[in-house]
């Protein structure tokens, strides 16, 4: 066998993109509760059995289907004085490009296995960039949940919600409006 040969994509490397395609857009559709395992088979033209020989379970197959990075920008890189301008266009960005944060909204706000989902995400990626920029590293868990809570607002009143003032910001005037607060949370004083 030619060790320098490229790898031919196998038939089960396409059904698994097909898969987790149609997940991805039943979550978003449905949300993880209406989602079924039949219902996204039917949509990746699969037999369910299919979905489970590979995922095991709808709860196995939402967690491969919201693997999420969001590319933070590195925090060394990060200037503390600019972090929220970076974090919310940054977060805007992400969320006009990928619906898959929207079905983690929706499921992380109805069931359980989204909600761990968030919260992991929250601790392994957005942390550590709070880590970095806020005075106190005691405060560092704390600062992130407000700013988080300011990003899922938006995200939730813009792409879930779809509140036909917050649809129609355009993202120069969201980064203007929200970036202040954001950086306040991360880097202002405690509150006395």
């Amino acid at each position: 066998m030619n060790q320098n040969r490229p790898r031919t994509p196998r038939r089960s490397d396409a059904t698994r993109t097909a898969i987790l395609d149609a997940a991805r857009e039943r979550f978003a559709a449905d949300g993880y509760d209406r989602a079924t395992i039949r219902a996204i088979a039917r949509d990746a033209n699969i037999d369910p059995s299919m979905v489970m020989r590979y995922y095991g379970n709808k709860e196995g197959l939402f967690a491969a289907a919201v693997a999420i990075d969001l590319k933070l920008p590195d925090p060394a890189s990060l200037s503390p004085d600019r972090a929220g301008q970076a974090l919310v266009t940054h977060f805007l960005t992400m969320w006009e490009q990928n619906e898959v944060l929207t079905a983690l909204l929706r499921v992380g706000a109805t069931n359980e296995a989204g909600a761990e989902r968030m919260q992991g995400i929250f601790a392994d990626q957005l942390l550590p960039l709070a880590l970095r920029v806020c005075p106190d590293p005691e405060q560092a868990p704390a600062r992130a949940a407000l700013a988080s809570s300011q990003l899922l607002g938006l995200a939730l009143t813009r792409y879930v919600l779809r509140f036909p003032p917050a649809v129609a910001l355009a993202p120069e005037e969201i980064v203007a409006w929200l970036a202040p607060t954001v950086q306040r949370y991360l880097t202002a004083p405690h509150p006395a």
